[in-house]
């Protein structure tokens, strides 16, 4: 069970100001319609402003615009989700690293393993690895030769992180990510497939968090990186020589193909698909299903989905769009029918 933390004690570490008893006790958050004795709930959509009166919270996290909308005692503050999420995390924390290798791990010569750094069943660690103090590698993970992991990381099981990859410290890798596999490198030499072999590295910096079966290649000749704070959901294809700008968040599904440089602060929605070769500026916003065909120079918001409608009538609009190149002929001469007319008639 939670320990339990006034009001007061949550405003003293993470700031923002309460209204009503500052010494409710809460020991877990939850959602305002599940909410119950003891537990702290939020509002930060105001489709759901409509369940401040009927939720059994102890007390709530609120806007400054939202500050009188509910009696119950109440954390006021800029941003609810935000809140939300510090809060969350400090009453949920991870588990603690526990220091040791099992013995059931295998470990290669000439390694840098912090002692402070823990090491579960059945990993296999290669020759001139290095672990930073307080990382934490689950059961099943392979990190191969001369691979560098930076301090307080944690590898849930199965990970793979390839040869001489760099993964940096605070990072989170989920169960099966593979990080420094071979890009797809092929070049056709009389009816065969030559493979080129993928001699640059996977580099992921700091503060990054990767989905679980999320894939990074390794890059042909330079390094595939992953800037700081960068956040990937679950089952993404990241091809070889993409550079991921930091803070950019990429929902689960997205695949981004070799050598496309993705800027800062950018959003980027399930199932979305970019193209090789490109350059997306900062702070750009692709909505989901999107395929990304041509380089973005401006920051803004960029959608491309095909809407779905009954199978009858997307199959007629499909035929329309077939068309469309030869009907924008048959308007353009059209136009020029009537100008020709028009001019006839003056």
């Amino acid at each position: 069970m939670n320990p339990a933390y006034r009001l007061s004690d949550f405003v003293a570490l993470f700031g923002g100001r309460v209204l009503g008893d500052a010494d409710t006790q809460i020991s877990q958050i939850a959602t305002l319609a599940h909410a119950t004795s003891g537990q702290i709930a939020f509002l930060a959509n105001a489709k759901y402003r409509k369940q401040l009166d009927a939720s059994q919270a102890s007390a709530l996290i609120l806007s400054e615009a939202d500050a009188d909308a509910s009696t119950l005692p109440r954390i006021v503050c800029a941003n609810p989700y935000s809140y939300f999420a510090k809060l969350s995390a400090h009453l949920n924390p991870l588990p603690a690293c526990v220091p040791g290798i099992h013995p059931s791990a295998v470990i290669g010569r000439n390694t840098k393993i912090s002692p402070q750094a823990e090491i579960a069943a059945l990993v296999m660690i290669g020759d001139g690895v290095s672990i930073g103090a307080g990382s934490v590698v689950m059961a099943g993970c392979v990190i191969d030769a001369h691979a560098s992991i930076g301090e307080h990381t944690r590898l849930y099981p199965r990970v793979t992180i390839y040869h001489h990859c760099v993964v940096g410290s605070r990072v989170i890798l989920h169960a099966g990510a593979v990080i420094g596999a071979d890009g797809f490198g092929i070049a056709m030499e009389e009816g065969r497939w030559l493979k080129i072999p993928q001699i640059g590295r996977a580099v992921i910096g700091d503060d990054v968090e990767i989905g679980a079966n999320t894939t990074i290649d390794r890059g042909a000749l330079e390094d595939t990186v992953i800037e700081e704070g960068v956040k990937m959901d679950n089952q993404i294809q990241i091809a070889h020589n993409v550079r991921v700008g930091a803070h950019t968040a990429i929902a689960g599904c997205v695949g981004i193909a070799g050598s496309t440089t993705i800027g800062q602060y950018c959003r980027i929605g399930g199932s979305a698909g970019i193209l090789g070769h490109l350059q997306i500026a900062d702070h750009v916003e692709i909505a989901s299903f999107t395929l990304v065909g041509k380089s973005i120079s401006e920051a803004g918001s960029y959608a491309g989905i095909y809407p779905f409608s009954k199978s009858d009538e997307w199959r007629s609009n499909a035929v329309h769009v077939r068309h469309l190149d030869s009907l924008v002929k048959r308007v353009k001469k059209l136009e020029k029918e009537i100008e020709s007319i028009k001019g006839e008639k003056s």
